[in-house]
């Protein structure tokens, strides 16, 4: 009886650890990249290893750890971001050899994933009510922030606040969270009836990256 009371609390445990992973993005197109760029320099700087768990994303922070889940067969796989990319239209993470044998998509060379954030500094509280994608469900009283990018570097934030602005959005700030060393490029105080237009715009000038979340408790400052 002690033992199946151990094997419960195990599971139980499991669960609670699993449910913590934050939902990123579902249904995006994952790619891997292999043998080309073996041994070449990544973009934070390391070698890499397409024996290794990494891969490559736009815009979130270096070392934040992803769970990819194939859509197509429940495969999963942990890891963790090393380098930029994948500038190939329609695509949003580029896995690492290793990464895509794990989700059995060798043969296919891409397939559908959800993406979970498991840890890293792109990560969100419970408080911050984040919301990927969709702007349903929205309380009507508060204000959002749409983030579109977090960086280590102030340089690649200000080349994404440039290109918004140019592409005519307006309330483009930078979001200077100091305890995490990244810089946010967000559409500050954006009311709850004015999200979802915005968002489809931004979707249709190529801006498919974002975050919805309530006001960020951060210091903003205007991009120029």
């Amino acid at each position: 009886m002690k033992k199946f009371f151990l094997m419960i609390l195990m599971a139980l445990s499991l669960t609670s650890v699993l449910s913590a992973n934050e939902l990123f993005k579902s249904g995006v197109t994952a790619s891997y990249y292999a043998d080309k760029f073996h041994g070449r320099k990544t973009s934070n700087g390391e070698i890499f290893n397409m024996y290794q768990l990494t891969a490559a994303h736009k815009t979130l922070p270096f070392n934040t750890v992803l769970k990819v889940t194939n859509l197509a067969n429940g495969k999963s796989v942990q890891v963790r971001i090393n380098d930029r990319g994948p500038f190939v239209k329609g695509r949003e993470i580029d896995l690492s050899k290793a990464a895509a044998v794990k989700l059995d998509m060798i043969k296919s060379g891409t397939a559908k994933v959800k993406l979970e954030i498991v840890s890293g500094k792109n990560s969100t509280s419970s408080s911050a009510k984040s919301v990927a994608k969709k702007a349903q469900n929205l309380d009507p009283n508060e204000r959002w922030d749409i983030q579109l990018g977090a960086f280590e570097q102030k340089a690649n934030a200000q080349q994404l606040a440039t290109k918004l602005m140019k592409a005519g959005f307006k309330n483009v700030i930078f979001q200077n969270v100091k305890s995490k060393g990244i810089t946010r490029v967000a559409i500050r105080n954006v009311p709850t009836d004015e999200v979802q237009g915005i968002l489809d715009n931004l979707e249709n000038k190529g801006f498919t990256d974002y975050f919805v979340r309530e006001r960020a408790k951060t210091t903003n400052s205007d991009a120029k």
